[in-house]
């Protein structure tokens, strides 16, 4: 047997490569292609296990207008559905300026709701006593510093001792619910930690009681866009971001633009928290803020940590929650369903990103700059 014998190399069947910058236009249309596949599979698992699209295939339909109906099929859904998104929006809007530092700050939940806390707080010992003008302006500072030092605490701990910020951050959403939970127990002396909704601190009406909302949401959204783009401050989050070697070569202080950028995510989580606790709620609760700190996460996410894509992404959420409502009433089908819905349309849309990010090659795929 000859020593120079040529050896075949088998290729594998598949393999993948990171792809070049794709353009925005193209990676949005593979969003909407998955949101698209992951409504078919959802009409397809609808069809198999709701018994009125069974008996009537001709009601399928019906199960994806309901996705709209949900939101927009009277202008009190319409309204909510803004509110909704404005809350959502607000609170990934916060966690963005952590997240483009590379901080994984999960915290949103606990920092939220002390925002909450902070207003109420301020409305329980003071509403009645001072003028309501007063008032509003005294509960929204007590938000944001509320927000901003559940923010500071573990940017703290990150700065000086490299601790892990995302397990830290999580634990003081903990924490802030048991705080919560203590002082229900102190302003409820009944034992039944139900404090009622309160009757001063109320947001006033622009014609609408959730258009003020909406408006300081949509103005957040540009000036936070301005901020990370635009500013010098933003400018070095983004360095640390990228590299924290570089940050230091060129004279950034690392520890400074931590600790500035999570003051800044936590009282911006506080303005959400005053937005709940002032425009909406009037009162607090350890569940005031329904998941909705996490949900942002992956608002956030999903837009490549910019705040304008966030509009895009929040309101797909949104809509989707609401739609998953509308057919748990519409078709009696169990309480579980709507999610499973939900979770179908989500799994596509995040599973999009895979493809955005890498190219799947085939057997018989010649790499580029390859010789015959």
């Amino acid at each position: 047997m000859s020593e120079n014998r040529e050896k075949k190399v088998r290729e594998p069947l598949v393999h993948l490569t990171r792809r070049s910058i794709m353009s925005p236009a193209k990676a949005w249309g593979i969003r909407v292609m998955a949101v698209l596949l992951g409504l078919l599979v959802c009409g397809i698992v609808a069809f198999l296990l709701v018994d009125k699209l069974r008996q009537n295939p001709g009601r399928i339909g019906e199960f994806y207008y309901t996705f709209i109906k949900g939101s927009f099929s009277t202008p009190r859904k319409a309204w909510k559905f803004f509110k909704d998104l404005a809350i959502l929006l607000c609170i990934a809007l916060a966690l963005t300026p952590a997240f483009r530092m590379r901080f994984w700050n999960t915290g949103a939940e606990g920092q939220t709701l002390m925002g909450i806390w902070g207003a109420i707080a301020v409305a329980f010992y003071w509403g009645g006593k001072i003028p309501e003008g007063l008032l509003l302006v005294l509960m929204f500072a007590a938000s944001l510093l509320c927000g901003a030092a559940w923010g500071l605490i573990p940017a703290l701990f990150k700065a000086k001792w490299n601790t892990n910020e995302t397990l830290f951050t999580l634990m003081m959403n903990y924490v802030a619910s048991y705080v919560v939970a203590y002082f229900l127990v102190v302003w409820v002396p009944s034992g039944s930690s139900n404090l009622g909704k309160l009757k001063y601190g109320k947001l006033p009406s622009l014609g609408h009681d959730y258009l003020l909302i909406i408006l300081v949401t949509l103005l957040l959204t540009i000036g936070l866009h301005i901020y990370l783009n635009y500013s010098k401050h933003g400018y070095e989050l983004n360095v640390v971001g990228e590299s924290i070697r570089t940050a230091k070569y060129v004279g950034i202080g690392v520890g400074k633009v931590i600790i500035r950028t999570m003051i800044l995510s936590g009282a911006l989580c506080g303005l959400a928290g005053y937005l709940i606790a002032a425009g909406l709620d009037q009162t607090i609760t350890t569940e005031s803020v329904g998941g909705q700190g996490f949900t942002a996460i992956m608002v956030c996410w999903l837009a490549k940590f910019h705040p304008l894509g966030m509009i895009l992404t929040a309101g797909l959420v949104t809509l989707l929650d609401h739609g998953a409502a509308q057919i748990s009433q519409d078709f009696s089908v169990a309480s579980d369903f709507p999610d499973v819905v939900v979770g179908i349309i989500l799994f596509f849309v995040i599973g999009s990103e895979f493809f955005i990010n890498y190219q799947l090659h085939f057997r018989g795929h010649e790499k580029e700059g390859s010789v015959k």
